[in-house]
């Protein structure tokens, strides 16, 4: 299944620092490229972390006063952490790492998974070698539903009907609207059915699919060997389509 890669949809030419960019030089760059946030890389391109606004504001948002000090040592983890952010000069005191990266090859599915996982807004794209490569953020990944319902008719039809099940076209009726895809029709052996729904839902731009399938054969109930039987059975069947 042709999947669009994160590739595609990321943006090449990324705002970056290193280590030693002081701290005014980091928020002059996000308030010039209107970016709320940078990756940080050393010498060979590799992404050390990542810089988000939220950093930049800890020395806004941190307590300095001296009962505060005194009781230093009850923070958490992460108010020691925010702390220390308070404080920073440089990218490399200021960053959050090890960075959440993702590849270049990924899917885009892939990286909406990470994006949520982590509740980050934008992900540094890294090559085969760990080098930084560009910057995919979660309007980047939007764009797959902004696929034409048309698009996603003709890949339905052609990877999960005649690729995946061996159907000819008009076997299914597709039907896509606002990107939400519903088949309809009967297919041979029962277990097919939620091969077709799965598969059309991992298609880019697909928002939900309406199940209207029926099926000739149940196949649910019968032992390996049976199974393997009727598969055989349905193929041969299809082939002579």
């Amino acid at each position: 299944m042709k999947q669009r890669k994160v590739g595609s949809v990321m943006t090449d030419d990324v705002v970056r620092v290193v280590r030693t960019t002081p701290f005014k030089d980091i928020a002059a760059l996000l308030d010039e490229h209107r970016i709320s946030g940078v990756p940080v890389v050393d010498d060979d391109e590799k992404v050390l972390g990542v810089i988000s606004e939220t950093d930049l504001m800890a020395r806004q948002t941190e307590q300095t006063d001296p009962g505060e000090r005194r009781h230093r040592f009850r923070l958490t983890p992460a108010a020691y952490r925010t702390a220390a952010k308070a404080r920073a000069r440089t990218a490399g005191e200021l960053m959050s790492s090890p960075a959440v990266t993702v590849r270049a090859e990924s899917s885009i599915a892939e990286a909406a998974r990470i994006l949520a996982k982590y509740r980050v807004e934008r992900l540094p794209v890294i090559d085969e070698e760990d080098r930084l490569v560009g910057i995919v953020t979660r309007r980047d990944l939007l764009q797959v539903f902004l696929r034409p319902d048309e698009e996603i008719r003709a890949e339905v039809i052609d990877e999960v009907l005649v690729r995946t099940l061996w159907l000819v076209p008009q076997a299914v009726k597709v039907t896509v609207t606002d990107g939400v895809v519903t088949l309809e029709g009967e297919l041979e052996r029962s277990s097919e059915v939620p091969v077709a729904v799965r598969m059309t839902g991992q298609i880019d731009g697909v928002v939900s699919v309406v199940d209207r399938l029926t099926s000739r054969y149940d196949d649910s109930r019968l032992r390996p060997a049976e199974a393997s039987t009727a598969q055989g059975t349905v193929e041969d069947w299809l082939r002579s389509l």
